[in-house]
């Protein structure tokens, strides 16, 4: 992963840098591997990821056939 430093300005650049980390989803997988996970736990953890994985993409396609009200956003976004 590269980050370019333009003018000197280093937090930029570290703001960007963190951006790329956490969209890649590197934080979360240190988070993870910080300590030991049994295996029971993390067959659970997967099962309920694949699930909510599942109700988003269904609960996306329902908004895009009209079928469920899109989100309402947020004020000042």
């Amino acid at each position: 992963m590269q980050v370019l430093v333009r003018d000197n300005n280093v937090d930029q650049a570290l703001r960007v840098l963190k951006k790329k980390l956490q969209r890649e989803g590197i934080f979360r997988e240190m988070r993870m591997r910080e300590a030991y996970e049994k295996p029971s736990v993390k067959k659970a953890r997967q099962k309920s990821e694949a699930i909510s994985r599942q109700r988003k993409l269904a609960r996306k396609q329902l908004q895009r056939e009209g079928l469920l009200p899109a989100p309402k956003k947020k004020p000042g976004a």
